[in-house]
Order: C-alpha cells, then structure tokens, then sequence
C-alpha cells in the first residue's frame, strides 16, 4: 500500500466512524451543539456516502477523483471556518470547540493526502 493509499484510508477511517457516531449519537450531539438533531443524520449519511467513495479511490486511484476528495476536506475546512467566524446556527461554545478541532484534523488530512498524491503522481490513472 502506497502513501497515497495510506492516507485515503486513514480519511476513510476517520469519516466512517464520524458518520456512524453522527448517526448513532445524533441526540447527544444535538443537545452539545445546542441544534437540531436531524442535522447529525445527514451529516452523518453524507460522511458515510464520502467515505464510501474514498475506498472506491483507494483501490482506483484515479488522479481527478483523488483531487475531489482533496478539495472536499479543504470545503469542510472553509465551512467549518465560517461556521466559527459567523455563527449563523447559535452553536454551543462546546460545538464551536469540536468544529474547530474536527476542521484541523481534517485540514491535515487534506494536505497530508495533496503531498501524497504529488508522491504518486506516476502511479495514477488519469
């Protein structure tokens, strides 16, 4: 397994588990983010369908998709960012500190996956 493989698992990894405890924990997460909990079932669904996609990548690697998933952490990041800087939802200071922690983490995936894929360049499928 290459890098590049590495590092999509590893994004995979971290989005199905966030999906399914999204799902799982909606409620709790409702009430430490102080919202709606039918936001967490779709944010939930959304990050199992992206994690769903990335494993089809990680066996494909095609440079194009790799690059979608890539600019996909970095619009997580700008939302997230907004998110904070906005606060158009009334998020809970609570919420506001796992957004920030969340969009970091995914942040360095991000850019660990971008190093990756120019490691890989002559590996890829275009």
């Amino acid at each position: 397994m290459n890098q590049l493989q590495q590092s999509l698992r590893l994004n995979a990894l971290f989005s199905g588990v966030s999906g399914l405890a999204l799902i799982t924990f909606n409620k709790t997460m409702a009430d430490l983010f102080g919202v709606n909990a039918s936001a967490f079932w779709i944010i939930g669904l959304t990050l199992i369908f992206f994690t769903i996609t990335i494993i089809y990548e990680i066996k494909k690697q095609r440079r194009l998709a790799v690059l979608w998933i890539i600019t996909q952490d970095f619009i997580w990041v700008i939302g997230s960012l907004f998110i904070l800087l906005a606060s158009p939802f009334g998020i809970t200071k609570t919420g506001h500190f796992f957004i920030g922690v969340i969009a970091f983490l995914v942040l360095l995936m991000g850019i660990n996956q971008f190093i990756a894929l120019q490691k890989t360049k002559h590996l890829l499928k275009k």
